[in-house]
């Protein structure tokens, strides 16, 4: 299972990016930052803007874990 090993939304805030700048600057739609809020996964796409906002990589963002069974 793919998931976030950051609160992606913290770190843009601590970037400087706040979520009304993100919309309002359209680096990301309303549902892609619902979508952060709730830890759910975005797309590649989305994933390289906040790669390239915080300066990372995606490996810094994303974090594979083996599903228990």
């Amino acid at each position: 299972m793919i998931k976030y090993k950051i609160d992606v939304l913290l770190s843009l805030k601590n970037a400087g990016f706040t979520t009304y700048k993100l919309r309002k600057d359209k680096l990301f739609g309303e549902a892609t930052i619902q979508k952060l809020r709730n830890l759910e996964l975005v797309s590649w796409d989305n994933i390289n803007m906040v790669c390239s906002l915080l300066n990372c990589q995606p490996g810094d963002v994303l974090i594979y874990e083996k599903d228990s069974e």
